[in-house]
């Protein structure tokens, strides 16, 4: 059966060989950003959105179009600009002489992977256009609401907050991302073997490894992983300590957070984590699932205070502590 499969363009791949699948598929033009890798993989398990942090070269663009080829699932790239529109994004009606009516021209929202490079150079206006078709799963053009196709999936990048000329994003936009990558130059080893394979003209050309449906299958065997309720309380308790950091001892910690992680926080940690599980092959949850995912998901949705900046105290740091203070089950 599973020789038949390997001959179709689009076999159906087994749920669990669903992540090492990817995994392989994209190591063949991604040297390194393994983490990148694995959080593309997390979030399309768990119907998220990613948030990627980085300067420019660093294989972003390449990572989500090679996502987009092996899945045989349409991509679609906006460049944000100080001057873009919301209709650039989502959409217009445009006026038909022949026909002497509107129609619709759909943006380039409308795509299974969507690359929203450098977010944060565009005004607020077109940012909460691209993040309310993120939560609501379609677009209203004119009077008529178009549901956007599954799977639907963003990867925003955005430019280093320091770097002139950006429009931070504001907190409740910040919160519909599941997960905050940051990534960073590859190794030397990992630098020479991308200007080797340029140099030659050996990047490789990607088909399809799987389908659709098999991403729904794999999501199906996602909600299946098994978390025990003491999982479930440890998320808990690491997300209300970004709120709440005294209840674990860290008194200093509290005039540098000025918010911390909300509830959705809690529900997209043990999302992560069982997406993690997954990935590992396992069907239950461990804590350190949680662990590993705790940072992506939790950076982005701890504000910091003047003092904390002042301190250069940054929200990986304070993760770091939480996670070392929360007893683990």
């Amino acid at each position: 059966m599973s020789e038949d499969r390997s001959r179709e363009p689009e076999r159906s791949v087994a749920a669990e060989r669903f992540a090492v699948t990817l995994e392989e598929g994209l190591a063949r033009t991604l040297i390194g950003q393994r983490h990148l890798v694995r959080s593309m993989i997390i979030a399309l398990l768990t119907d998220g959105h990613l948030l990627v942090e980085g300067v420019p070269g660093l294989a972003k663009t390449l990572a989500i179009k090679s996502l987009s080829r092996l899945v045989n699932a349409d991509f679609s790239r906006i460049q944000f600009t100080p001057d873009l529109l919301p209709a650039d994004v989502t959409g217009t009606l445009v006026y038909n002489h022949a026909k002497e009516s509107f129609v619709v021209k759909k943006g380039p929202i409308f795509a299974h992977f969507v690359l929203a490079d450098e977010i944060n150079r565009a005004p607020a206006k077109v940012q909460s256009a691209l993040l309310e078709a993120m939560q609501e799963r379609q677009v209203t053009i004119g009077e008529t609401t178009y549901p956007l196709d599954e799977p639907f999936m963003v990867m925003a990048t955005q430019n280093p907050i320091e770097e002139e000329g950006t429009y931070p994003l504001p907190e409740a936009q910040l919160d519909r991302f599941m997960m905050k990558v940051l990534v960073d130059y590859p190794t030397e080893e990992e630098e020479t073997e991308v200007v080797r394979l340029n140099m030659e003209s050996r990047m490789p050309e990607l088909s399809a490894l799987v389908g659709r449906e098999d991403i729904l299958a794999a999501r199906k065997a996602v909600r299946l992983v098994h978390t025990d309720d003491k999982i479930i309380r440890y998320a808990v308790s690491i997300a209300t300590a970004t709120r709440q950091p005294e209840r674990i001892g860290l008194d200093t910690f509290k005039p540098m957070i000025r918010y911390g992680a909300s509830p959705r926080a809690s529900i997209y940690l043990i999302l992560a984590a069982r997406a993690e599980a997954f990935t590992e092959g396992r069907d239950f949850v461990l804590p350190e699932d949680v662990r590993s995912v705790a940072h992506d998901v939790l950076r982005h949705r701890i504000g910091l205070s003047y003092e904390a900046e002042a301190e250069r105290i940054s929200s990986d740091q304070i993760v770091d502590e939480i996670l070392a203070k929360v007893i683990v089950p």
